[in-house]
């Protein structure tokens, strides 16, 4: 039986979808040259993995003369929330709480950050007063 197709992004489907939100449309040799300041991947698998992007429904593509050129169709915080959804799922048995609990535990949160925190928490409306 195959494994079961997930919806998150790998690593290098990562990098590459974050060229296409920063520069947009974009032909794979742009994408080969977008990512090559970090680790660099070859033409193939920039290929290889802007099709699997495309086949789980993160970009679309159009096809001008010879080339196909790729834009993401699932912006950048929709694919941020969505992520968050599954670790929140996977981890956290959907708890936010115990998300939350878990990131204020992490002793590398700092004050700023934990005042950051309270402040988005105490400005978030009670369900009552909704």
């Amino acid at each position: 039986m195959p494994p079961k197709r997930s919806n998150t992004l790998t690593e290098a489907e990562l990098r590459l979808m974050k060229v296409l939100w920063e520069r947009g449309e974009s032909a794979v040799s742009d994408l080969v040259s977008g990512i090559s300041d970090t680790t660099p991947l070859a033409y193939t698998s920039v290929l290889t993995t802007i099709r699997i992007l495309e086949k789980k429904g993160y970009v679309l593509h159009r096809q001008e003369g010879r080339a196909f050129l790729y834009s993401p169709c699932v912006a950048e915080q929709d694919a941020g929330k969505s992520e968050v959804r599954q670790l929140l799922h996977r981890f956290f048995g959907n708890s936010r709480e115990r998300l939350l609990l878990s990131l204020l535990g992490d002793d590398e949160i700092s004050a700023e950050e934990l005042k950051r925190l309270k402040e988005a928490i105490a400005a978030t409306p009670d369900e009552e007063d909704s």
